[in-house]
């Protein structure tokens, strides 16, 4: 029997009209797909309120902190695509998410204001050399900035003998030395005499030596080589310590703490050891999005884990984000003024 109206323009059954509404659209995709935008709001709002107030636990929302710059840009598009299907209130969501992760990411392409230090300079370099970093990149980067001290991790008993063969002795000829085989090795590399600190803090993780500096005209700076173990898995509350475990400055010390610290300042733990008198040296004159790892890969270094910490007496005129060839890190270099 023919429907009403004919075979072609009758009248569409109750279970038609609801599958097929007069855009043409299925309903059942239209909600799954707002379904799915309303998804990737809500993990981005737990995502952001997880940075706003340092609650990250665990290993992988540790290392998910890193990638917090790349979550306001994921923000921001998710709000363009909610507004283009017409979801205005998960654009409205994903907007407000956007504007919390980009005031707590935006802030770090500006300097900060530095403190009235016109002291003795202090050009500091540390770089992660992967035991196998380019050591006649390293010594003209050390010639090229007229570099006081310089922070080697994973300093691997060969790596000493090509630095050595390279000329770095000849321009820093003291050192406290702690190399390995492996990732657990560092060193120290200093212009001036040092002492070796053996009792300012226990390293927890790979070697991590201290020294004290003694400066032209007296003056003394204490440095750390700073590498504790990535926060991988059971080895993120290892970290956590390791952080914990590095000294705080001190008003009897001008302390600089430089390396690698699989760190971001992304991490509560890293933001913690800056309130206990530090700032970054690279957040100071808005480079601390510059990322420094991984690095000669396929793929273009995507976050920001070596750092020079200064006093926050010290005043920081420059910072060099530097490449060298062979190994997974980026250097940074450091020109600061001690008070």
């Amino acid at each position: 029997m023919d429907r009403p109206g004919g075979q072609d323009g009758g009248v569409r059954t109750s279970v038609e009209a609801e599958q097929v509404p007069a855009a043409g659209v299925p309903v059942r995709g239209k909600r799954r797909r707002r379904w799915f935008g309303w998804t990737v709001v809500v993990l981005l709002a737990l995502w952001a309120v997880i940075r706003a107030g340092g609650l990250e636990t665990g290993s992988f929302l540790t290392q998910l902190m890193t990638l917090t710059p790349y979550g306001a840009g994921l923000a921001a598009l998710t709000a363009l695509l909610s507004l283009l299907r017409r979801n205005r209130p998960a654009a409205l969501a994903a907007a407000a998410v956007c504007a919390v992760m980009v005031a707590i990411v935006v802030p770090r392409a500006f300097g900060a204001e530095q403190p009235a230090a016109n002291g003795t300079p202090l050009r500091v370099l540390a770089i992660n050399l992967f035991g196998r970093g380019d050591a006649a990149t390293v010594v003209d980067l050390v010639r090229r900035f007229d570099v006081d001290v310089f922070s080697a991790l994973e300093l691997r008993p060969d790596e000493v003998e090509r630095l050595d063969a390279a000329g770095l002795t000849r321009l820093l000829p003291y050192q406290v030395l702690q190399p390995e085989f492996g990732a657990t090795g560092s060193g120290i590399y200093a212009r001036h005499p040092v002492t070796e600190l053996t009792g300012l803090f226990t390293p927890i993780g790979h070697n991590m030596p201290a020294a004290a500096m003694t400066l032209p005209g007296g003056g003394k700076v204490e440095f750390v080589a700073v590498h504790p173990n990535p926060p991988l898995g059971r080895m993120t509350e290892e970290w956590n310590r390791a952080l914990r475990a590095l000294p705080s400055a001190s008003p009897s010390a001008i302390r600089v703490l430089a390396g690698d610290f699989n760190a971001s300042l992304d991490h509560r733990a890293l933001r913690d050891l800056l309130a206990r008198g530090y700032v970054d040296a690279a957040d100071q004159v808005g480079k601390s999005l510059i990322p420094t790892w991984p690095n000669f890969r396929p793929i273009p270094p995507i976050i920001s884990i070596d750092h020079v910490l200064a006093d926050r007496r010290v005043a920081v005129r420059r910072v060099e984000i530097v490449d060298v060839p062979r190994t997974d890190h980026r250097g940074v270099f450091a020109d600061l003024r001690l008070p």
